[in-house]
């Protein structure tokens, strides 16, 4: 089960349990819509806004609390996906990862694209998710990021 580490009025913030890029080469998080929206054209002006803006601070916190954990992030990626949900009953719901991209990433490493093969391949069998002392040094900077005023001066109260 992906663990929320941050909501807001229309997102969640997950740690997904079987990540895309391991915690070593920079790690992974999905900021989720909480309604059933296929994708960001079907948001209200606001919740784009919220949107935006939710996954700006989280990609940032994200490099921040990673460098001081060790690993030194060299770029943040945001990637909206949905394709492998097509075929899935529930269908596709709109969601972004950012994906930590450390400078001394072994497996997905830093300047080339993310792999991103079938979950059946078995290449991400091994990956580890960020961990707790990972967690937590990013909600305290998802917290002093909410502080700065590029985002309160947006209306961000709901992120």
């Amino acid at each position: 089960m992906n663990q929320i580490i941050h909501e807001s009025s229309t997102f969640n913030v997950e740690v997904p349990e079987k990540p895309f890029v391991d915690r070593e080469d920079g790690g992974h998080l999905r900021v989720s819509s909480k309604l059933k929206v296929k994708d960001c054209t079907e948001l209200s002006y606001e919740q784009t806004v919220e949107y935006a803006l939710l996954s700006q601070v989280v990609g940032k916190a994200m490099e921040l609390a990673m460098t001081k954990r060790g690993i030194e992030i060299g770029n943040m990626n945001w990637q909206e996906m949905g394709n492998w949900s097509v075929f899935k009953p529930e269908g596709i719901t709109l969601h972004i990862h950012l994906f930590g991209r450390a400078k001394n990433a072994k497996v997905q490493k830093y300047g080339e694209a993310v792999k991103l093969p079938f979950r059946e391949t078995g290449f991400y069998d091994e990956f580890k998710p960020l961990n707790e002392e990972d967690i937590k040094q990013i909600k305290i900077e998802i917290a002093d990021l909410l502080k700065h005023d590029k985002y309160t001066s947006l209306d961000s109260k709901n992120i």
